[in-house]
């Protein structure tokens, strides 16, 4: 079956086949061979790109630029005092002046609601660079880097371990229910994925047909056992900071450290991390540095995959 993204949005991957997933993997490897290889690229020619950052970034914004540039387009940065997004003027007014002088829109904030408005009125795509809700192009990346490491997705048992009910963590959900995973959320009962959320994952899971299985519980050692991938991610979020030392007590038992990597009784399962890690938490140094670890070839891959989602949308394929 082909498949066709352009002019699509990248809103979360719920919106996205497993076919579509695929691809975008599929066409990040080719876009990151051709860049180990000195190939110029020219897809993004002429093409002009904003990038509106509420939140501050490393990854995500520099992802964006250099994904632009590589491919001959001009990337826009735009930060939270540089334009009046909700401040004065609403985002329905902000995207329809973007979406006239722009060929595709990133956000990265707070709420979904936003870019959802964006991608209603830009009349241009628009990609979740990141939102209290979701961050779909960080889970393409995840997947790009279990691809490299396995040379598949299904069935993959895939441990999320930490704060089940963040960004990262439903976004995780989602494209291991497309992609035929064993997904398992491992997180104290306080922070529990909405059940809503594992519901409608476990109904992506039977309409996809993927074979996917949906997890969740609060027993590390458990929920370890036979794992091909181990992720973490920082025990307080972005806007979160108020509640750091809390988190510290509640998720002290689900750190990522050796005895648990041992735990899995996989001499092969990796660690991966969307990164910035507070070592000593969540993770500890030893694992970070460990032969295990892939959160840098992850944290590269965040390039390839997001100029795959611009390419495919917006690019001169």
């Amino acid at each position: 079956m082909a498949v066709n993204l352009r002019n699509r949005n990248l809103i979360s991957l719920k919106h996205h086949t497993p076919e579509e997933i695929m691809y975008l993997i599929n066409l990040a490897t080719d876009l990151k061979n051709k860049k180990r290889a000195g190939i110029k690229g020219n897809l993004l020619d002429r093409k002009n790109v904003a990038l509106i950052f509420e939140k501050p970034s490393t990854r995500t914004r520099c992802a964006f630029t250099v994904a632009a540039i590589d491919e001959g387009g001009h990337p826009e940065y735009l930060g939270k005092n540089d334009i009046q997004l909700g401040h004065k003027e609403d985002v329905a007014d902000t995207a329809r002046v973007l979406g006239r002088m722009f060929d595709g829109i990133e956000f990265r904030g707070f709420s979904q609601k936003v870019v959802e408005d964006l991608a209603k009125y830009a009349g241009v795509p628009v990609w979740n660079g990141l939102t209290d809700d979701y961050h779909p192009t960080q889970v393409l990346a995840d997947f790009m880097t279990v691809r490299e490491n396995f040379g598949h997705l299904k069935g993959i048992k895939f441990v999320f371990i930490g704060d089940g009910r963040n960004n990262v963590a439903n976004s995780l959900m989602i494209g291991a229910a497309k992609m035929g995973m064993h997904f398992v959320t491992c997180a104290p009962k306080e922070l529990f994925p909405s059940k809503e959320l594992v519901a409608e994952c476990k109904k992506i899971a039977e309409e996809c047909e993927s074979g996917a299985t949906i997890e969740i519980t609060d027993d590390p050692k458990a929920a370890v056992k036979g794992a091909d991938v181990i992720y973490t991610d920082v025990w307080a979020s972005m806007g979160e900071e108020a509640k750091a030392e809390e988190r510290k007590k509640l998720l002290k038992p689900y750190q990522v450290n050796m005895k648990l990597i041992k735990a899995t009784g996989n001499d092969n399962v990796i660690f991966l991390h969307c990164l910035p890690a507070v070592k000593g938490n969540e993770v500890t140094e030893e694992v970070f540095e460990s032969r295990y670890a892939r959160q840098f070839d992850e944290a590269e891959n965040r390039m390839h995959t997001i100029k795959a989602v611009m390419v495919a949308s917006i690019g001169n394929l």
